[in-house]
C-alpha cells in the first residue's frame, strides 16, 4: 500500500470550500470571533421552546 497522496482535481465545490476557509482564517485574524459561551448557549437552545437567535460577533 502506497502512502503517496493523490492530487485532488479542482472543481467548483473545492474552490468554494477553499474560499470559505480562507475567509474564515482572515476573519479570525481580524478578531471577528464569537465567544465560546455564546455559541454554547445557542447550540444548547436548539430544539427547545426557547431557541436563541444565531449569535453575532461583538
Amino acid at each position: 500500500m502506497s502512502n503517496t497522496a493523490r492530487p485532488v482535481s479542482p472543481d467548483d465545490d473545492t474552490a468554494a470550500y477553499i474560499k470559505e476557509v480562507e475567509e474564515g482564517i482572515a476573519a479570525v485574524a481580524a478578531g471577528q470571533t464569537i465567544p465560546y459561551e455564546d455559541v454554547r448557549k445557542w447550540l444548547l437552545s436548539w430544539g427547545t421552546d426557547n431557541e436563541l437567535p444565531l449569535p453575532e460577533c461583538p
